[in-house]
């Protein structure tokens, strides 16, 4: 797997201090499931995640001063999703099938292409169309954020106790209970802010015939795509495990411009939200 992704900000030291971690070790774990390992697939333990860039310590506020301009907006006004958004009409949930056709066909918006891990060819474009933009990658599981049972130092060794957005107290995501999924740093090979990415956009993640619902969680290195939340593998059947778990291939990440879960962990608003989008997505040009 790939060592964790790199904050847009710098982090003070005293984020990664022992004192960031529980006093006494969680209590011992039992064997994590056997990784799914396809005929003919790399293997995934190990030396993929070491080979990621510098650790995640999460942001630092910064003076209005120091703020970076952000980049010209090519989309619409955004759409807020409150915590009860309403259902819109349709026939059964939308299907993974239906999903994939849609985004057969790639128009990229990334000047360049990314790798799925550090060795690994550059051969992925985010693609887009008016309402979404798309990759199809790999997914390594993001472990980082709050200290729990399945992340922490002791189960992953890359653990990092920050993430790039932060819950509506000002703490940081909970990957083994909130879905989300990492997008690159912004770079000039692409800046996802240009196409009204934020934390919090919603998107859809297709793994064979299961479409999930997340958000915008974290980001990552300038030049790795294909990386979601250890609650995001779970609820697609991939095993989440920090250090072996993932999936090397057939990964569809879909992410919805100008939408914005608030709170960015009320889990049922993203859920509600990523289907009626989703509908809307298939309706669309």
């Amino acid at each position: 797997m790939r060592v964790q992704s790199l904050t847009l900000v710098a982090a003070s030291a005293a984020l990664l201090a022992p004192a960031t971690f529980p006093v006494a070790p969680p209590e011992p774990l039992p064997d994590p499931p056997a990784r799914i390992q396809p005929p003919g697939a790399p293997d995934r333990a190990g030396l993929l995640r070491a080979d990621r860039s510098e650790v995640r310590i999460g942001p630092v506020p910064r003076s209005a001063a120091e703020q970076p301009a952000p980049p010209p907006s090519r989309a619409r006004p955004e759409t807020r999703v409150g915590a009860r958004p309403k259902r819109s009409g349709g026939d059964g949930p939308v299907r993974a099938a239906d999903l994939l056709a849609r985004v057969r066909e790639c128009e990229p918006v990334s000047a360049g292409r990314y790798r799925s891990d550090a060795g690994a060819p550059a051969d992925i474009p985010v693609c887009g169309t008016r309402d979404a933009v798309y990759w199809k990658a790999d997914l390594d599981v993001d472990c980082d954020g709050r200290t729990g049972d399945r992340c922490n130092i002791r189960t992953d060794p890359h653990f990092s106790p920050a993430t790039a957005y932060t819950e509506s107290d000002g703490r940081p995501l909970d990957a083994e209970r909130l879905p989300y999924v990492v997008v690159p740093g912004p770079s000039d090979t692409w800046d996802h802010r240009a196409d009204d990415i934020r934390g919090g956009s919603v998107a859809a993640v297709v793994h064979g015939d299961r479409v999930r619902y997340a958000v915008v969680g974290d980001v990552g290195p300038r030049d790795l795509i294909g990386e979601a939340s250890y609650a995001a593998a779970r609820s697609l059947g991939i095993p989440a495990d920090p250090q072996g778990g993932g999936v090397a291939s057939d990964v569809t990440y879909i992410v919805f411009k100008d939408t914005e879960v608030e709170p960015i962990e009320d889990t049922t608003a993203a859920e509600r939200a990523g289907e009626r989008l989703a509908r809307k997505f298939l309706d669309g040009d």
